[in-house]
């Protein structure tokens, strides 16, 4: 198939402001498309992930979806999620859609808010996490030019996963979170040896307000200004360390320091290990 023909929808997710969020590509008809033409889309819109829905099934609203970065295909990403939800409820109406991932089946729900933007709620594959081993933790924060001591020692090291893994690491001090200048080609080198997806950099305001920034050099991107799959992962971190004792809804901001800000909100059960993780995605100004 060639690439010229396939309809590429622009959206960012995780907010209802063109100018905030986090830009994602969806091609909602790949059927005819190949790995690497895939790759050559997402390559070319530069995004840091888009969604190709792979397989449709309008009837039974169930859609196969892959997701790609600039630099390789990426076994699942949230704000694609989102905005391919929003774009096929805009088309096909609000309500349930079963996308089918490489990391297994993500129910989203689509609803149309008072404003007449559309809002979905996804809701993860079980999240988990497990302590960041001394090495990698010393080799990240050496890339990131962090000491230990700007970590809040609250809210320990963590890989979490929510889909795909991410290095959580809070740190003690919104200074310390707006301060990101990184080693892009050794946290890369890391997080590709690691089998990390993003770094998730967090502050916590209070018991239910995160800020949040994601290093993605392993996608070719230096920042994502919404991270749907390391906020699902967060949920699960927080339930790990016994940190949610109740069902609560957490709200991340994101973006920014970058000026494109997001608002993820992330609702957990210390009682089910899927994490529902929700935001609005509205269409790109060309």
């Amino acid at each position: 198939m060639d690439t010229s023909s396939a309809q590429i929808l622009r959206y960012t997710a995780f907010t209802t402001d063109p100018s905030g969020g986090n830009p994602a590509g969806v091609v909602p008809d790949a059927a005819g498309l190949g790995e690497e033409e895939m790759l050559a889309v997402a390559a070319d819109l530069g995004y840091s992930e888009t969604a190709f829905v792979t397989v449709r099934d309008e009837e039974l609203r169930r859609f196969r979806i892959r997701f790609f970065s600039p630099l390789a295909e990426v076994d699942f990403c949230g704000h694609a999620t989102v905005a391919a939800a929003v774009a096929l409820a805009e088309r096909l109406g609000p309500g349930a859609l079963r996308f089918d991932t490489p990391v297994g089946e993500v129910p989203v729900d689509t609803s149309v808010t008072p404003d007449g933007s559309v809002r979905a709620t996804l809701t993860s594959v079980p999240t988990g996490s497990e302590p960041a081993g001394p090495g990698e933790l010393d080799a990240a924060l050496t890339a990131l030019g962090w000491r230990r001591e700007d970590l809040d020692p609250a809210l320990p090291p963590r890989v979490a996963f929510g889909g795909v893994r991410h290095l959580v690491l809070a740190a003690a001090t919104r200074a310390r979170l707006a301060d990101l200048d990184y080693d892009f080609d050794a946290l890369a080198d890391l997080m590709r040896r690691a089998g990390w997806t993003t770094v998730q950099l967090v502050w916590r305001e209070g018991p239910d307000l995160f800020h949040a920034r994601d290093p993605f050099p392993v996608g070719g991107v230096v920042e994502d200004p919404a991270t749907g799959a390391a906020a699902a992962a967060l949920g699960g971190y927080l339930r790990d360390l016994g940190l949610v004792r109740e069902a609560v809804e957490l709200t991340i901001r994101q973006g920014e320091d970058m000026g494109r800000p997001s608002e993820l909100t992330v609702a957990v059960d210390p009682g089910d290990a899927r994490v529902r993780v929700t935001g609005n995605a509205v269409p790109l100004l060309r």
